[in-house]
């Protein structure tokens, strides 16, 4: 059975204008519609959203938000105008051109998950992502991921209080597309080449060209095993699409994987190694002092963060395996330590400048000594903890509203 939702193209890019132009090249092809909501004022409660296409007219609609955050500009426009738009005559396929601040990956999950305020479900009912195409500045991109801004730094940040790094964003743009098109020219062939050994671990097998390929050209090299807005599970393969493993130009990917629980303290000092000359880290922890909860890392550049993934399988009566995915049964089974379970500690890095000695001797410098091991869970968890409690971010999409007063009025002007 065909699916009948109208498709969705979302555009990132850290360039408004290299996105913009790509978005607009979209255009080409009937029937599509291309959006684009500009958060630059939204501190102020105001966002600028824009409509090109089908027809001559471009229209503009200034939204005046109660509560300025990016949750509200999704739940209270970008969602329920994407299902307004499916029902539209003559609309075939919307382009969403990204703000920067806007990350794909939490975009296509409210597209899944978010229920609209009008009791008329969630804006995947009526929509579908069929592909996330990732605009790069080749002579920059690679900077811009590997360094120490935030986006406030580069005038793209949502709010005052907007603390992301821009690397996190750059590299979150990257690993959720399904092509990626490369403007410009790096600054030299060395730093093409690096470039590209960079993207050929962050993204193995995702089409990737540069501006001479129309657009339309890129998306129809999607294939068929593409993400299409899938999220990903934290307990999911760390190496997906058979990267390549050898070393190229500096760049490698470095896989840790020691076999003991992990003192917090002294992973909390080793962690630095990630901060200078890695590109970006992810992995699953398992921390001598949290024995029960699986712990996530990732980092991008410069900035790290650490979160809660969960209970480890061998933490879950029988009844709850039921409710979890089969490869991570499968994953658990393989792994299966007769005292232990599925805990374990598995951190996939990519190094740019780092030296993998270096990295491996930081985590090994972690694990607990044979003292400590002997200790056993009940006295593992009296171990200091630095790591403090989980961050959680009291606006976010799937959330409801602070008040009853949270609303939206617009605005519109056609040009």
């Amino acid at each position: 059975m065909s699916d009948r939702r109208t498709p969705v193209v979302l555009v990132p890019s850290l360039s408004r204008e290299l996105g913009a132009t790509v978005a607009g090249a979209l255009l080409d092809r009937p029937g599509t519609v291309v959006v684009h909501h500009d958060v630059g004022q939204l501190g102020q409660g105001v966002v600028v959203r824009s409509l090109s296409g089908p027809g001559p007219a471009r229209e503009t609609t200034v939204l005046e938000l109660a509560h300025g955050c990016l949750s509200c500009t999704l739940r209270l426009d970008l969602l329920p105008l994407l299902r307004e738009l499916a029902g539209r005559d003559g609309v075939e396929r919307v382009v969403l051109h990204l703000d920067p601040a806007l990350e794909p990956e939490h975009l296509c999950w409210a597209i899944r998950h978010v229920l609209l305020d009008d009791g008329s479900g969630t804006a995947g009912q009526a929509v579908r992502v069929e592909a996330v195409l990732a605009v790069l500045d080749a002579a920059t991109w690679l900077d811009d991921a590997t360094g120490s801004d935030d986006l406030a730094d580069r005038g793209l940040a949502a709010t005052a209080d907007d603390e992301r790094a821009l690397a996190q964003v750059a590299v979150g743009q990257v690993t959720s597309a399904d092509a990626v098109l490369l403007a410009g020219e790096a600054a030299d062939p060395w730093e093409a080449l690096r470039l590209s050994a960079v993207l050929d671990r962050l993204v193995p097998g995702v089409p990737r060209a540069g501006t001479d390929t129309a657009p339309e050209a890129l998306l129809a090299a999607v294939g068929g095993g593409a993400r299409r807005g899938r999220p990903t599970s934290a307990h999911d393969s760390l190496l997906p699409g058979q990267p390549p493993l050898h070393e190229d130009a500096g760049v490698r990917l470095v896989r840790i994987a020691p076999r003991r629980p992990l003192h917090p303290g002294r992973l909390h000092d080793a962690l630095d190694v990630l901060l200078e000359g890695v590109v970006c880290a992810r992995g699953r922890l398992w921390l001598a002092s949290r024995h029960d909860t699986a712990v996530w890392l990732e980092s991008a550049g410069q900035g790290l963060r650490i979160g809660d993934a969960g209970p480890w399988l061998a933490a879950l009566s029988d009844p709850a395996w039921d409710e979890v995915d089969a490869e991570r049964r499968v994953a658990a089974a393989l792994r299966w330590h007769p005292l232990f379970g599925d805990r374990h500690t598995e951190v996939v890095v990519l190094t740019h400048r780092r030296p993998a000695d270096e990295i491996t001797a930081a985590f090994a410098a972690a694990e607990l000594t044979d003292e400590e091991l002997t200790l056993g869970p009940d006295g593992w968890r009296d171990l200091p903890d630095p790591f403090g409690r989980w961050h959680e971010d009291p606006c976010e999409a799937s959330t409801p509203a602070d008040d009853d007063s949270t609303h939206a009025t617009t605005r519109e002007e056609h040009s």
